[in-house]
């Protein structure tokens, strides 16, 4: 490899851990950044992967409670529910000039980012892939695929092409996209649908599309006139597809937070739906009954 790169991972969990595995395995220097039991773990025992897709294999990493070194990138991994307390192990003077490359749900992270670091070095991504943190260092990715959207609307071309390039050779199928904005809206309307009905009714996808259809067919469709009014795609017929697709026991990740009793991405996911819907006077009567009764849920 000629140019490896060395990059930190704040939240080595599932998604967090699958990629700094396949990064490590390829060659790249690579740092995990957890609370101190974790890290220690990963120090002694590093990370393994069990995956159909890209097989079953252990790999040595570094890691600490905080970045004390520049990096080519730092890739956000924490959920929405952390990144506050996250955000704390990684200082804006140390990661300088690195990209900063947050794997978030919700479309209101980047402004966030950018008001705490460089502007120009906030590099938004949207990855597909299912794969979960079973233990401490143990990560199982249990679907075919891994597919990484990346994007950044002032980030420089050169640097998205280096760590798109470092993706796609340690496994998952990556694309630099140049409309930030449709890139996170693609993902914001897809998931806010399935998080909210399965977290709501408790049900598995396939009894959502089945038992609830018209309500998640008229959310679907207020989620699409959100995105349109922010200027994000639209189609919610598309949406729907995809849907039915699916395997019927798919559960939300909300909806598994929620099992667990962990804390939920709702406004993350639904609070940032109905902010923006204010903002574009775009009527969301369904997201807005949605959120009030997981809120009176305890959720």
């Amino acid at each position: 490899m000629a140019n490896p790169l060395t990059v930190a991972v704040l939240g080595p969990g599932g998604v967090g851990g699958l990629l700094a595995a396949l990064l490590s395995r390829a060659g790249h220097r690579v740092v995990c950044l957890a609370g101190d039991t974790t890290a220690g773990t990963l120090r002694t025992r590093g990370l393994e992967v069990r995956s159909g897709r890209f097989g079953d294999f252990a790999v040595p990493v570094e890691a600490d409670t905080r970045l004390r070194e520049p990096v080519d990138a730092c890739l956000i991994t924490v959920k929405h529910t952390a990144l506050h307390d996250a955000l704390t192990r990684v200082p804006p003077h140390t990661l300088g000039d690195g990209l900063l490359v947050p794997f978030l749900n919700g479309v209101e992270h980047p402004a966030v980012l950018r008001a705490r670091y460089r502007p120009d070095r906030v590099a938004p991504a949207v990855v597909r892939v299912e794969s979960t943190r079973v233990a401490p260092g143990v990560v199982e990715h249990g679907s075919p695929f891994a597919e990484i959207d990346l994007t950044g609307a002032c980030v420089p071309g050169e640097l998205l092409g280096a760590l798109a390039g470092a993706f796609a050779a340690a496994g998952p199928a990556t694309r630099v996209l140049a409309d930030e904005t449709a890139v996170l809206w693609a993902k914001m309307s897809f998931l806010a649908p399935f998080a909210l009905l399965t977290t709501r009714y408790g049900l598995p996808l396939g009894d959502i599309r089945t038992r609830h259809r018209a309500e998640l067919t008229a959310l679907v469709e207020e989620t699409a006139a959100i995105s349109r009014a922010c200027g994000g795609p639209a189609d919610p017929d598309r949406a729907l597809a995809r849907y039915d697709a699916f395997p019927p026991r798919t559960r939300s990740s909300m909806q598994r937070d929620a099992e667990a009793g962990r804390p939920l991405e709702l406004d993350a996911i639904g609070g940032a739906l109905l902010r923006a819907a204010e903002r574009h006077d775009v009527p969301a009567p369904l997201t807005a009954r949605l959120v009030r009764e997981l809120t009176e849920l305890g959720h």
